[in-house]
């Protein structure tokens, strides 16, 4: 008894004052008080606040990003899928909050990213502490992405999260968040522009779409709708720098034609075949362009 003691009160010093020398603890005793002071540790350690600060380094971001994936982890793996849906929910909040932070510790990187670019497609050279950066990143699940026009954004990696909550969430979830990912695989649109092809945006409608028919009574009903109409209103009545009619001569432009009549063929019973019937009926009725969007109600 009198041993185990000694040997508590040693470790104790040990992890507590880092300047005075101890002596070494009896190699029967070196395991189990190697892990005592790895749990010991491991307490002791604390996440930066979310909320964003000067004072944080990059390294702060990241130490704080992979505590909260090592201890979510650890979570998934004793929680229900139930619980789970709602661990994710809070990893995803935290995980956003300190991305952010990162968007903007690094802003002026971020604004000169596009100027390491080479004469090869999808080549950089980056100065070693901008290398040293992604590579902290990396460790997070995160990257430096160009997202066009010389924007460029701290942004997770494809899959990151789903694999993460994969088989470990109730389906809906699961679906959920690999849509989300799929979606997230390359960019969508910049400065009102489209990036993705009309066919690719008809197609990740469809994608949520299921999702809803799918999963009618699921908690992520009002997030799956939120991101379909948004998608809906720029499929149908489009965007800045992606018209779907031309404005001078109040017409539908040919690609949007095109891709309406492949969705309406292959997707008759969708909802965004309907919507897309609809524009082609309301131009065909010379419906005048400022009734056009009340018209078709793309919210009902």
């Amino acid at each position: 008894m009198i041993k185990k003691i000694v040997a508590v009160s040693m470790l104790s010093v040990l992890v507590f004052s880092c300047k005075k020398e101890v002596q070494k603890v009896p190699e029967t005793k070196i395991t189990n008080d190697s892990m005592t002071k790895t749990e010991i540790k491991e307490d002791l350690f604390k996440p930066i606040d979310t909320a964003c600060s000067t004072a944080n380094k990059t390294e702060d971001y990241i130490a704080a990003l992979q505590w909260y994936k090592a201890k979510t982890d650890k979570e998934i793996a004793v929680n229900s899928p139930e619980q789970n849906d709602r661990l994710y929910e809070d990893y995803v909040k935290i995980r956003t909050k300190y991305t952010e932070c990162l968007n903007g510790l690094h802003a002026d990187i971020l604004d000169q990213y596009t100027n390491y670019h080479t004469n090869e497609p999808d080549t950089y050279h980056l100065p070693d502490s901008v290398k040293k950066i992604a590579g902290e990143l990396s460790k997070a699940g995160l990257e430096f992405r160009v997202m066009g026009e010389g924007l460029t954004e701290i942004h997770l990696l494809y899959g990151y999260d789903y694999a993460i909550f994969k088989n470990k969430v109730t389906p809906d979830y699961e679906s959920y968040i690999l849509q989300l990912a799929n979606d997230s695989k390359e960019n969508y649109a910049i400065n009102g522009g489209l990036m993705i092809t009309w066919e690719e945006l008809g197609e990740r409608l469809i994608a949520w779409e299921n999702f809803m028919n799918k999963f009618p009574k699921s908690t992520l009903i009002k997030k799956a709708k939120r991101e379909y109409d948004d998608y809906l209103l720029d499929y149908i009545l489009g965007m800045d720098s992606s018209p779907t009619y031309d404005r001078t001569e109040g017409k539908l432009l040919d690609e949007t034609k095109e891709e309406y009549s492949r969705m309406i063929k292959k997707y008759p019973n969708s909802r965004t075949a309907k919507k897309a019937k609809e524009l082609i009926a309301a131009f065909d009725a010379h419906t005048p362009l400022d009734q056009i969007e009340g018209r078709i109600n793309l919210r009902r």
